[in-house]
């Protein structure tokens, strides 16, 4: 196994870890589900990194990742400050 490989491979499992020591740690009040835009965000992120050895394609993915996470910020924002 290729190097780079191995620290992606190492990368997400230590992104995961936190994101279980976060999930647990909340309380069931505190949490917030992850809309569907987020989760289609984080696939792409996590699809380019698996894809690193076609850059374009690699690199494509993320931006989209990006793009799709910033649009669901930006979405969550105008619906929490709606003046009545």
């Amino acid at each position: 196994m290729e190097a780079s490989r191995v620290y992606i491979a190492i990368a997400i499992i230590v992104l995961l870890g936190i994101v279980m020591m976060v999930d647990f740690t909340t309380r069931e009040g505190d949490r917030k589900k992850l809309t569907p835009l987020a989760g289609i965000a984080f696939g792409f992120v996590i699809g380019g990194l698996l894809f690193g050895s076609n850059s374009f394609v690699s690199y494509g993915s993320i931006c989209a990742g990006i793009i799709f996470a910033v649009i669901d910020i930006i979405k969550k924002f105008r619906g929490t400050n709606k003046k009545p």
